[in-house]
């Protein structure tokens, strides 16, 4: 067995009859966004995938793979990687380059936390069966046009805590899942991600980019699911994000108010993240669209009341709105005024740290909420 690195919400609200209570919406399927990847969590997706028939159709064998060049009781196994199950680990190897004797059956290839600078054009020769290559945590600033080109069949590439400057050229048309969060990318042109249609997930956080920064066309083509461009420089909700997003997360920015148009396309959406930004207004009317909402994020902004909008949404069941400006609470803003409106109560409602005296809030406020321990208040620091 590989040895494998692991990193990897108080006020008494009415009584009302128990309802049948949905779990707050999870993000499932993607792995945690830390330094380092669990290759023990990404082999059983890579195993889950391939029972779903959804990995690869079928094992692709070069022109050298041949049996008088394939010697199977010879196996090859780069010096210093662990080879087992068609997983090669070489992580914290000190590694330079990709190693070059890597075999051509291997599905999953981990070659984070190395001192690898760059992708050459040679350097995933042979590898069409390749599922998920993980470079995290290197020192990649020069990748090769032409070096994803043998990858038909990868799915998910993981390049975060690197040198980028720039998306990746020319990646495999089969990708699902890139991430290259904590790099040094400050544009996404049009085209960088054109013949994606199979793509549903981009991390790209903690890069410097500007709305500037994103041009127009830039995500055409995708049929994102989920996108997050937090720890970046944006001052406003971009424009043109691909309008069939659940989960769009745009923490740890500077925006400064979210305006009447800026959420009209996305209305799929199922968990926005809008947490640590510099938002003081909201335009009426801003949040009408999102009717698909489960989940929504305003923490750590200085919004001065509860946003409107908030009592239509019949989905909604988590509301974090701590660390704010909010003086007051009144009856209805989270709740809607007739009973039978709200298909799903709420588990969780935060609205600590704000200047609000709570004894003052009507228990009626949260009629729709599934417990009494599921708002919050106090501990706000004047």
């Amino acid at each position: 067995m590989i040895p494998f690195s692991v990193v990897l919400l108080l006020l008494c609200a009415t009584s009302l009859p128990t309802p049948s209570v949905a779990l707050p919406f999870e993000q499932k399927g993607f792995l945690d966004f830390g330094k380092s990847i669990d290759v023990k969590g990404l082999m059983m997706m890579m195993m889950n995938d391939e029972e779903e028939g959804s990995a690869v159709e079928e094992y692709y064998k070069p022109e050298y793979y041949k049996p008088e060049y394939y010697k199977p009781e010879q196996p090859t196994c780069p010096f210093g990687c662990q080879c087992n199950q068609k997983v090669v680990q070489c992580s914290d190897l000190g590694l330079h380059y990709v190693p070059y004797d890597v075999p051509p059956e291997t599905r999953l290839l981990d070659l984070q936390s190395n001192q690898i600078t760059e992708i050459r054009e040679d350097d995933f020769k042979g590898l069409s069966n390749l599922y998920a290559l993980v470079l995290v945590n290197n020192k990649i600033s020069r990748v090769h046009p032409r070096a994803f080109m043998p990858l038909r069949r990868m799915q998910k590439l993981y390049f975060s805590h690197n040198q980028l400057t720039a998306v990746p050229k020319n990646l495999p048309s089969s990708l699902v899942e890139l991430r290259i969060h904590d790099n040094h990318i400050k544009k996404v042109a049009a085209g960088d991600f054109s013949g994606l249609g199979s793509m549903n997930c981009i991390e790209m956080g903690r890069n410097p980019i500007q709305n500037s920064g994103l041009e127009p066309g830039a995500f055409d083509g995708l049929k994102l699911t989920f996108l997050r461009i937090s720890e970046a420089k944006l001052t406003g909700i971009p424009k043109d994000l691909p309008e069939g997003l659940h989960e769009l997360h745009l923490d740890q920015n500077q925006i400064q108010a979210i305006e009447l148009e800026d959420l009209r396309q996305y209305e799929g959406l199922h968990r926005l993240g809008l947490g640590y930004n510099h938002i003081r207004h909201i335009e009426h009317g801003s949040l009408h669209y999102l009717q698909n909402l489960r989940e929504l994020h305003l923490e750590n902004n200085w919004i001065p009341n509860v946003p409107g909008g908030l009592a239509g949404m019949k989905y909604l069941q988590v509301v974090y709105l701590h660390s704010n400006n909010i003086s007051q609470v009144d009856m209805n803003d989270f709740c809607p005024e007739g009973f039978g409106v709200k298909k799903t109560y709420y588990n969780g409602i935060s609205l600590f740290d704000n200047p609000i005296n709570y004894w003052e809030v009507e228990p009626a406020t949260f009629r729709c909420v599934s417990n009494r321990m599921a708002v919050q208040f106090g501990n706000h620091k004047k």
